[in-house]
């Protein structure tokens, strides 16, 4: 599209902070009741596909790829958008940095590292979740000829030695072994940024707080009864909510504006009891919160004015089989991909109902991670989906106006 160089932006602007997180992983050493999606698990439901009835959608704009992207050895785990970049990760435990407008491999980092669960980016510095529980901190520059430079490792060398001779800076861990507070005790599943500081979820089924200016760890919560599988965060009241496979989002708010504040648990939003919701996103006035299940279900609440009571004000079947993440293109549209290798388009009424509005069909293999344009393409958006197949896929999403045809679902 000769409207797409419209969409190149400068290298990693200040001004322009994305959020990514990654839904539902593997793990050698799940708890037995932990609902999550292993990637050959997902490759065998597929066979399930072809029993579940097609929902009609005949009136259902058509979409087609604008590129395929394939290069990773592994499954797309995840995806951030990064300045003029697209940053692809997969199971190969290499990450992909793609150039834009013109879609092209531009360089590869990370490779050794382990299994990349999750990324977000913040200025000029990339953050990667890894499968052996630990976080990596990336510097950004084109002045050296390593542009993505690993600079740290969390937790820091420093805050691990202020605190491994104390001991009650040591907790008990599922596995009857002993770990220091700052460290997660199994894969660090998604990773949310806001106001200074970077969140981690992990399958140990904890939160942890860190501050972005020195990469100090501040808080570990226990935040639920199962593996976290999805965060976000609010950017206009810096709310955080967590999914979890208890079934479970939750707020949480942080106390007091100093930095010394801690967060607390502001409310807890249902879903289907013994469902596991693997993604989560907020719409940008902070309000509407959504849910994908395992069930193929979407789920969305709207909350009080103090963010601490939510009732459910949506409930559709969305997929045939489990949704494994969400994105938000603009205010009104929603975008979530299944383990049916569907992407279906979602606009979001006043009082926070979902109308579908398309439904995109293209991957060989369950959809793991989305990632939508921050700016407009050409009257649309640009929307990046990465796969169990291996491939990135690009798109181009037309920004619904209140007059097109839509079919309530």
């Amino acid at each position: 599209m000769a409207t797409a160089s419209a969409y190149r932006t400068p290298l990693l602007s200040e001004s322009s902070s994305i959020i990514s997180t990654s839904s539902s992983s593997e793990s050698e050493e799940s708890p037995a009741t932990s609902q999550r999606y292993n990637d050959f698990q997902l490759l065998n439901l597929q066979i399930k596909i072809s029993r579940i009835p097609n929902i009609p959608c005949t009136n259902f704009h058509s979409y087609k790829s604008l590129a395929v992207l394939s290069g990773h050895v592994g499954t797309v785990s995840c995806l951030a958008l990064c300045g003029e970049f697209i940053l692809s990760a997969s199971q190969g435990k290499d990450i992909i940095v793609w150039q834009q407008p013109d879609l092209r491999q531009f360089t590869k980092f990370g490779t050794g590292d382990g299994f990349v669960k999750a990324l977000v980016t913040v200025g000029n510095k990339v953050f990667t979740a890894h499968q052996d529980s630990r976080i990596r901190v990336w510097k950004v520059s084109r002045r050296s000829e390593n542009v993505f430079r690993l600079i740290d490792t969390l937790p820091t060398t420093k805050d691990y030695l202020g605190k491994f001779m104390k001991q009650s800076n040591y907790v008990q861990t599922r596995r009857h072994h002993k770990k220091l507070w700052i460290e997660h005790a199994d894969s660090i599943s998604c990773l949310a940024v806001c106001n200074g500081y970077i969140y981690s979820g992990s399958w140990d089924k904890s939160l942890k707080v860190w501050r972005i200016s020195d990469l100090k760890c501040l808080e570990s919560i226990k935040a639920h009864d199962d593996a976290i599988n999805g965060l976000v965060c609010s950017i206009k009241n810096g709310v955080v909510f967590s999914a979890s496979a208890d079934g479970k989002i939750k707020a949480w708010g942080k106390e007091g504006k100093s930095c010394g504040g801690t967060h607390s648990l502001k409310g807890i939003l249902e879903g289907h009891k013994d469902v596991s919701l693997n993604s989560v996103v907020v719409s940008e006035d902070g309000n509407f919160v959504y849910g994908g299940g395992s069930d193929g279900y979407l789920m969305g609440w709207v909350g009080n004015k103090n963010l601490d009571s939510w009732k459910l004000v949506c409930e559709v079947k969305a997929h045939g089989m489990a949704v494994l993440c969400m994105c938000l293109m603009k205010e009104e549209l929603l975008c979530s991909g299944s383990a049916d290798k569907s992407i279906c388009i979602w606009k979001r009424e006043i009082n926070g109902g979902l109308f579908r509005v398309g439904v995109i069909k293209g991957h060989e293999g369950p959809v793991k991670c989305l990632q939508a344009s921050p700016v407009s393409v050409g009257g649309g958006f640009m929307l990046y989906s990465g796969s169990l197949d291996k491939s990135l896929r690009v798109w181009w999403i037309p920004n619904y106006s209140d007059d097109t045809n839509l079919i309530h679902k």
